[in-house]
């Protein structure tokens, strides 16, 4: 097998892997906290607390189920069409796990919001009260803070290149 192939083994796996730990999670905190159980981890700062969110973060977009579900749709499609451009070698290896990550995070909740019509959340920062959330969403944050600082301090304009649709360098 060689590299291309072999790469693109690896990432489906990774992705396959990182979408059931948030579906499993999910379904943990359904049986463990459904009826209003709230669990402490870290008393004033953590707890596990469940929600059917029917919104996006902040309880913007109540209800936009649909058009939540499309934005992540479309998400998808960009994030797996821009992982295809991205060359091998060990240079871009953050910026293919990035997109994996990407990629879990809004598939995981597109998945609850297609079944569902809602996603689950269980992670509740009380400390500064900030809104519900769970593993994917974890994955999308992490991942754009992460593309972030490397876009800014590790990799150059010449090395992102192959972004551009004018027809960039795919060698290693």
């Amino acid at each position: 097998m060689n590299a291309e192939p072999r790469r693109m083994v690896k990432a489906a796996v990774l992705f396959l892997l990182l979408v059931a730990i948030d579906l499993w999670t999910k379904s943990i905190a359904v049986n463990t906290l459904k009826n209003g159980v709230h669990k402490e981890l870290i008393p004033g700062v953590l707890e596990f607390y469940y929600i059917q969110n029917r919104g996006a973060a902040f309880g913007i977009f109540q209800n936009g189920t649909l058009v939540l579900g499309l934005i992540s749709a479309v998400s998808l499609v960009v994030i797996s069409f821009l992982y295809l451009r991205i060359p091998g070698g060990k240079k871009y290896l953050p910026l293919r796990i990035i997109f994996i990550f990407l990629c879990a995070g809004a598939a995981g909740n597109l998945i609850d919001r297609v079944s569902l019509l809602y996603v689950r959340d269980f992670i509740y920062f009380s400390l500064i009260d900030f809104p519900v959330f769970n593993v994917a969403d974890i994955y999308v944050t992490c991942s754009v803070f992460c593309l972030a600082f490397f876009i800014l301090f590790y990799y150059k304009e010449e090395d992102l290149a192959f972004f551009s649709l004018s027809g960039g360098s795919r060698n290693e």
